[in-house]
């Protein structure tokens, strides 16, 4: 039987930390779904200039890295009812998520899954890159 790993976010500009969370979330199964916040979603979450690349896009970057099988995008301001819907094996977030504190852990633990808080990789965020585009004007 496969083991299914699950994660989610925003992944609005793709970089070099998303691609290397990724396959190491990857590699903690066989297949890995990424719950794709919607431009709704973000735009609640992160303000009315977010984000920056649509969610048909975000999508599409997603599936053409060799580490993410799927891609279901979520209007919900958490993915809880996705997670229930796909009943993942392992459920994974990036390390500034305390594994309490991760949507859904609750779920997946009692099931018999297993939860993961992934080491953050400092220096590589999207809000950086956007920050540094918008002060190369200057």
């Amino acid at each position: 039987m496969k083991k299914v790993v699950f994660t989610n976010g925003c992944f609005d500009i793709i970089h070099r930390g998303h691609v290397e969370y990724l396959e190491d979330a990857k590699a903690l199964g066989d297949t890995l779904i990424v719950g794709l916040n919607s431009d709704k979603s973000i735009s609640e979450l992160k303000g009315p200039n977010r984000p920056i690349n649509k969610e048909e896009d975000r999508a599409r970057v997603l599936l053409g890295l060799k580490s993410v099988d799927g891609v279901i995008i979520f209007e919900e301001d958490t993915p809880l009812n996705l997670i229930k819907i796909v009943k993942p094996d392992v459920l994974v977030k990036g390390g500034d998520w305390k594994i309490e504190d991760i949507v859904g852990n609750e779920f997946v633990l009692e099931r018999g899954g297993e939860v993961y808080s992934l080491p953050f990789r400092a220096g590589h965020s999207t809000t950086d890159i956007i920050e540094k585009i918008r002060n190369s004007d200057e």
